[in-house]
């Protein structure tokens, strides 16, 4: 097996410059960025610094190869090429995925199936095995992706996706994912000098994540990914990059960060989660309407994500409280203002014209993250 690997951090739409700046931050060089991808050169310890430290990415996949398949004899005999036994052992589990999209190999489930047993004939091959593979060991997914006739042959490195962070306890109802709202704080200038506040705080993701970035924690450091089951990873790497992470973590530095919401049930969630994850000290959590906000601060950062008002019932009271905010915040000319909505009429309730807006998907919404810098 060689020690040089291809690796691919999945992005959600619109984020992938963020997942690639991030591995470029890591000291990966050979990068591109595709859709929804971003495609890295690394050794193998790169599998375990990846999990451990991508915070905007979905999940790293361990490229194995890209071929043209047009016939199912295709698809067999070139995935039957590949070195799975550098990979995977004797009695490997394997699962297979897949997808295909505009391609003449449409039929997703017979394409996993020839995949399966391309795969389960190089291992019988490789380890001299005349009988059928037990598979009782380690679970591997595997993915087939065609697009355009075209295959991406994958193993998913990280299981459960990087947006588990391991320390939700607690959440409200269609919770912000982890991996979203470090996005929606990476793509503002936030510096962990500067008061941080989230008055949508709902479980706590936002203030959370701010508080991880602010003190440069690993984002994955209290959860396990898939690729730790591995025989031929050592544990000397996961443990390598452990220590890295722990030498790395600024846990002096001073944070001012709060996160209010209207909703006590959701303040004592935000409470609990932010415990789990190690940083209660470092967050003020309280209580409270919109209406009532006022930053003790003359600068600041505030990031949200507000309810939408996609329910006919619940649109006037959002609307309302969007006006509410642009009242407090004009004020406050020195905070940079930064708010997720699909709400369509926001930048009028709010009051003032965005500086800047970018397009984002929470889930299967369609929303604009409007910006509104603080002035210098």
């Amino acid at each position: 097996m060689t020690n040089q690997v291809t690796l691919i951090a999945t992005a959600a739409m619109g984020l992938e410059a963020l997942v690639r700046d991030e591995v470029i931050d890591l000291g990966y060089t050979d990068v591109t960025t595709d859709n929804g991808k971003v495609i890295f050169n690394s050794d193998i310890s790169g599998i375990a610094r990846c999990n451990l430290w991508l915070r905007t990415a979905d999940r790293i996949k361990l490229l194995m190869k890209e071929f043209p398949a047009y016939t199912f004899d295709e698809l067999f005999e070139q995935t039957k090429a590949l070195p799975w036994e550098d990979w995977l052992p004797e009695d490997a589990f394997i699962h297979v995925v897949g997808k295909s999209h505009k391609s003449t190999l449409y039929s997703v489930p017979d394409c996993q199936s020839i995949v399966k047993k391309a795969i389960v004939s190089r291992l019988q091959d490789a380890y001299h095995v005349h009988t059928r593979l037990e598979e009782s060991g380690t679970r591997y997914k595997i993915e087939v992706a065609i697009h355009k006739d075209r295959v991406t042959m994958t193993i998913d490195t990280t299981g459960v996706g990087l947006h588990k962070r391991g320390y939700r306890v607690s959440q409200g109802e269609a919770p912000l994912k982890e991996t979203l709202a470090a996005s929606l704080i990476k793509l503002t200038n936030w510096t962990p000098d500067q008061p941080f506040v989230d008055p949508f705080a709902g479980s706590g993701t936002i203030p959370i994540e701010a508080a991880l970035i602010g003190q440069n924690i690993a984002p994955g450091f209290n959860r396990e990914f898939s690729a730790e089951e591995w025989d031929v990873i050592p544990q000397s790497i996961w443990d390598r990059a452990l220590e890295e992470a722990e030498d790395l973590a600024n846990y002096d530095q001073p944070l001012d960060i709060t996160g209010t919401d209207i909703s006590h049930q959701a303040v004592e969630m935000a409470t609990e989660n932010a415990m789990e994850a190690g940083l209660a000290d470092l967050i003020t959590w309280k209580q409270m309407q919109v209406k009532d906000f006022k930053p003790k601060t003359d600068s600041g950062y505030l990031v949200g994500n507000p309810p939408y008002g996609e329910r006919l019932s619940e649109k006037e009271e959002v609307e309302s409280i969007y006006r509410s905010l642009g009242e407090i915040m004009k004020d406050y000319p020195q905070w940079s203002v930064y708010i997720m909505t699909s709400h369509p009429g926001f930048e009028k309730l709010y009051g003032k014209k965005a500086s800047k807006k970018r397009k984002l998907f929470n889930g299967f919404i369609r929303t604009d993250y409007y910006q509104f810098f603080g002035k210098k």
